[in-house]
């Protein structure tokens, strides 16, 4: 069976355009950590350790001799984050980093089930503790209708990618339902120059 690569088979999930567009988003399976704060600081690169240290240990497995029902070869999931911001700070002009509220996660293949996820976080427990460990989730979770883009260049400068979408959604009879927003991270931040990041931006819509 050929390596189920996202890049390839999900492209209108993970590879859109430079321009809002609409798309419909269906039910995928998450590896998820909630979190708020500043994503400046130390607990927010711990949070994706943890989560890719788990991707990766499930995709690891059949290297030890060890293959789940259904398995299939795959490229792990590009990391994710669902934003929004804490009641206080919403209305500011200036946005309040330390007041953002958000969920990490990076998705999985459809043959992970809760089970199999608890064994891989309890192995990982034991060879590496850590007390996000005690707070990841794995859940199922549905966008449905959608406008999305993709934003080139640095993380502050997303209003303006939002603006369009916006503006997109008035010209198409849509209406934006929350400033909830997704971000997929199609760059290593750690590694990418600012004016080099690629991002998706999306957040869900409904006709009006």
């Amino acid at each position: 069976m050929l390596k189920y690569e996202w890049k390839k088979a999900a492209k209108e999930f993970y590879l859109p355009k430079n321009r809002p567009e609409v798309v419909t988003v269906p039910e995928f399976k998450f590896l998820m950590l909630d979190g708020k704060g500043n994503p400046n600081e130390a607990g927010f690169a711990e949070a994706i350790g943890v989560l890719y240290l788990l991707s990766y240990s499930l995709k690891m497995l059949p290297k030890r001799g060890i293959t789940p029902e259904g398995y299939f070869d795959y490229t792990v999931f590009p990391l994710e984050g669902v934003w929004d911001l804490a009641e206080e700070a919403r209305g500011l002009e200036v946005l309040d980093k330390d007041s953002l509220i958000y969920t990490l996660m990076i998705r999985q293949p459809d043959f992970v089930t809760p089970e199999l996820m608890q064994d891989i976080i309890k192995e990982v427990r034991n060879k590496k503790p850590h007390p996000l460990l005690e707070k990841v989730k794995f859940d199922t979770m549905a966008e449905g209708l959608c406008v999305q883009m993709l934003h080139l260049g640095p993380y502050d400068d997303e209003p303006q990618s939002f603006a369009n979408m916006e503006r997109f959604c008035s010209e198409h009879n849509l209406k934006r339902l929350s400033k909830v927003h997704r971000e997929i991270y199609l760059s290593d931040f750690r590694k990418t120059q600012p004016d080099k990041l690629k991002t998706v931006l999306r957040f869900q819509a409904e006709s009006i």
